[in-house]
């Protein structure tokens, strides 16, 4: 009897599981890369540098592709997370955009990066009402919210999913969270818009009609 076919046998597997642990170290290395890029698209966004979220966003699009080939069909899981921060910048681009908000087709992820994606973006879509609100601007805040609750609506029967899509249920438990509280500033903001717009008109009337008495 002898061992050396076996010798073979493991030396094989050691190269495969070798050049898995290569790669993997490679994916968890650019995936930082990608998760970066989303970021700094995001941050682009609420300064108003809308060209440089953009660039950025392609940048990441690029690498996301490159990272596909090298995770294959083993290592996917890996690419959930650089991939649900891109869903999440690209939402928040396109939305700044005045554009539809982008498929997975386009985006080219998983089914789990884009549900969890677009419920991270759901936060971000409350920042950019409460930036408006900032700037005066209730009509767009309230164009907002209702994509935001929106959304919330078209994401929320996926809750039953939970076991297979890790960390949905939670995500939708804030976003339903997030979406409350902004609906109550959304309420508090639209009737002060309309109690000054009121007295405006009534200021501006008042000259009006005391010259009619006289």
């Amino acid at each position: 009897m002898t061992t050396h076919q076996l010798d073979e046998g493991l030396e094989t597997i050691t190269k495969d599981l070798n050049a898995k642990v290569s790669r993997r170290e490679d994916l968890i290395k650019e995936s930082r890369a990608v998760i970066s890029f989303a970021s700094k698209c995001i941050v682009n966004i609420h300064t108003g540098k809308i060209d440089e979220a953009q660039k950025g966003l392609k940048e990441a699009k690029s690498l996301l592709t490159r990272l596909r080939k090298v995770a294959g069909g083993d290592l996917t899981r890996y690419l959930i997370s650089p991939e649900t921060e891109y869903v999440e910048a690209g939402t928040v681009v396109s939305i700044a955009s005045n554009k539809p908000i982008p498929e997975q087709k386009t985006l080219g992820v998983s089914n789990e990066a884009y549900l969890l994606g677009l419920l991270d973006a759901i936060g971000e879509m409350k920042r950019m009402i409460y930036d408006s609100i900032r700037r005066g601007d209730i009509e767009r805040a309230s164009d907002l919210f209702n994509l935001m609750e929106d959304v919330y609506i078209h994401l929320s029967p996926f809750a039953i999913y939970d076991n297979v899509v890790e960390g949905l249920r939670h995500k939708l438990d804030v976003a339903r969270g997030l979406i409350e509280t902004t609906r109550a500033t959304i309420t508090e903001e639209t009737r002060r818009d309309e109690f000054i717009k009121n007295m405006e008109n009534l200021t501006a009337r008042s000259p009006q009609q005391h010259q009619k008495k006289k």
